[in-house]
């Protein structure tokens, strides 16, 4: 299926990549539009980190494992890893800070989460997920191939469904995943990956908010509720609660100055699209 109400889609055909899908979902689950090969599977990069999180919110509210138990390094809880603030450096063993004091964006404290949630569930995380997220919700392209920070491969297809039932959850109550898009330890700074040192760097529960930071991968009409995550694969998801939207975009080619330049302008088409349809 090719774009539809959103024809803005197809600009991807611009962008100086390989190859590029994209789609728009509705918070009813409705489709609003998609271009491209939507069924070819990508590396997601830390776009994974979402998935995985939504594992760990499932795992919490199955009672297997509580927000605010110990977990990672000393002090910290799972709560801190899924929000940045355990202290873990970014992709090292290492503790860098109290947990709570600052936003360290940390891919280290995701396979903490994840080796967390396996020894509770006596289940390794990539089935704990599967089980839990992927199977329900019919992501069947969907597969976490090594860590649960940066190592998932999906589909335009498969995300839809997930940015569906992130919009209008099935598998979790809808409180927790208000938490999860709600600022968790709020005021803290630190970078954000690409985009440089933010004040405040705001996140939720394994999702990034897009509150007031500038610059940003997401657009100037978006609403400082959107939250979601970005892949250094070249990936995107974004769900903005005002627009009643999300968007998935992934391409084959690295993050990096193209990225910058074609992501937020091509969301602000989206979204001007969405509020004249």
């Amino acid at each position: 299926m090719q774009s539809s109400s959103v024809p803005s889609l197809a600009s991807i055909e611009n962008w100086p990549v390989p190859t590029a899908a994209a789609a728009v979902v509705r918070a009813d689950g409705t489709l609003a539009g998609s271009y491209g090969p939507t069924g070819q599977r990508f590396p997601l990069a830390s776009v994974t980190k979402p998935l995985a999180a939504y594992a760990v919110l499932v795992a919490y509210e199955e009672g297997a494992i509580d927000l605010d138990e110990p977990a990672g390094p000393e002090g910290a809880t799972v709560r801190h890893l899924l929000a940045h603030t355990s202290g873990l450096a970014f992709d090292e063993n290492r503790v860098m800070a109290a947990p709570g004091a600052r936003r360290i964006y940390s891919n280290t404290g995701f396979e903490a989460l994840g080796d967390h949630v396996a020894k509770a569930t006596d289940i390794p995380f990539a089935e704990y997920l599967h089980q839990a997220v992927l199977e329900p919700l019919g992501m069947a392209s969907t597969s976490l191939e090594g860590s649960p920070a940066k190592d998932g491969v999906s589909t335009v297809d498969d995300l839809v469904r997930f940015a569906a039932e992130v919009q209008a959850p099935r598998l979790l109550d809808a409180r927790t995943v208000l938490d999860a898009m709600t600022v968790t330890y709020p005021g803290l700074t630190g970078i954000l990956p690409g985009y440089g040192h933010q004040r405040p760097n705001d996140w939720g529960l394994g999702f990034e908010i897009r509150d007031g930071k500038s610059p940003h991968w997401t657009g100037a009409t978006s609403s400082p509720r959107t939250f979601g995550h970005f892949g250094q694969s070249g990936t995107f998801l974004w769900i903005d609660p005002d627009a009643r939207a999300a968007c998935v975009a992934l391409t084959d080619r690295p993050f990096g100055a193209w990225a910058v330049e074609a992501w937020p302008p091509f969301t602000d088409a989206v979204l001007a699209e969405l509020r004249a349809a």
